[in-house]
């Protein structure tokens, strides 16, 4: 009798501790299993790349998908923006610069070429640093909504300001070899700081 009791309470202990390891197997599993509903919905494909549930600073184990790495990321995202803002003020004076004395060189003053020159290398390293501050920020921790906003405007604005940077640069040096491309570089140039302006303006409202 006294071994039967025995028995049974030895099968009751091992059921428990087999439960007892099996949860704390399953909490283990639970804290190494990323949290995907701490990343939004959708992200560009830049964040995806960098900061997805299998993006490279979760594969290279810089920055796992914790609670405690997103407020870091949030953390992040507001210097990125922050920086993005202000190199964007900079580039749009930049631009405002670079147009003055385009006009210049197109009424003959060709003595300001160097001048346009440098002043489209640096607009070029103040808006290439800018779009990478956006593009390569950690996404936010939830989607906007679907409504039209200042924020939806200023992206697609970018799409338009940054294919006509594209262009005017390609422009640029082909005007060398073709002189009649001038008054298409010119409205391109135009067209790419009215989109850009408006991008800057818009984003404050």
């Amino acid at each position: 009798m006294k071994k039967n009791i025995f028995s049974f309470i030895m099968m009751l202990l091992a059921i428990q501790l087999s439960g007892q390891e099996n949860d704390l197997l399953k909490q283990l599993m639970d804290e190494d299993k990323p949290d995907t509903a701490l990343l939004p919905a959708k992200m560009i494909v830049t964040q995806r790349m960098l900061w997805g549930e299998h993006g490279l600073m979760r594969d290279l184990r810089i920055a796992p998908l914790t609670t405690a790495q997103r407020k870091k990321e949030m953390q992040t995202r507001r210097f990125m923006l922050k920086a993005h803002q202000v190199l964007g003020f900079v580039t749009l004076g930049g631009m405002v610069a670079q147009g003055v004395v385009g006009s210049q060189l197109y009424n003959g003053k060709y003595d300001l070429d160097d001048a346009h020159e440098s002043l489209a290398k640096g607009v070029n390293i103040t808006y290439s640093l800018a779009a990478a501050m956006s593009l390569f920020a950690p996404p936010p921790l939830i989607n906007r909504d679907k409504n039209l906003s200042s924020l939806k405007l200023h992206k697609w604005l970018s799409i338009v300001h940054m294919s006509g940077m594209l262009a005017t640069n390609i422009l640029g040096n082909a005007i060398e070899d073709n002189p009649n491309l001038k008054p298409v570089h010119r409205a391109v140039a135009f067209t790419t700081f009215a989109s850009y302006a408006a991008a800057v303006v818009v984003i404050k409202f």
